[in-house]
C-alpha cells in the first residue's frame, strides 16, 4: 500500500464520519470518558457507544435535545 492510497482511505473515512469537526468532537468526547470516573470496562463500553454516533455529543457532554 502506498502513501497516496493510505491518505485517500483516511480522508474517505474522516469524510464518512462527518469531517474534521466531527473527528475533533469525537476525540474530545473520548478524552472526557477516559478522564472520567468508572472502571476500565465501563469506560470502554461508553467509548464504544460514543464512536457509534460520529460527532454526536454524549450525555456527559451536555447535548442539547431530549433524552
Amino acid at each position: 500500500m502506498d502513501l497516496k492510497q493510505l491518505q485517500r482511505q483516511a480522508k474517505e473515512l474522516i469524510d464518512k464520519r462527518g469531517g474534521t469537526g466531527s473527528l475533533k468532537e469525537d476525540a474530545e468526547e473520548l478524552r472526557d470518558i477516559a478522564k472520567g470516573s468508572g472502571s476500565l470496562s465501563d469506560k470502554a463500553k461508553r467509548a464504544g457507544e460514543a464512536l457509534k454516533d460520529p460527532g454526536a455529543k454524549g450525555p456527559d457532554r451536555g447535548s442539547s435535545g431530549t433524552a
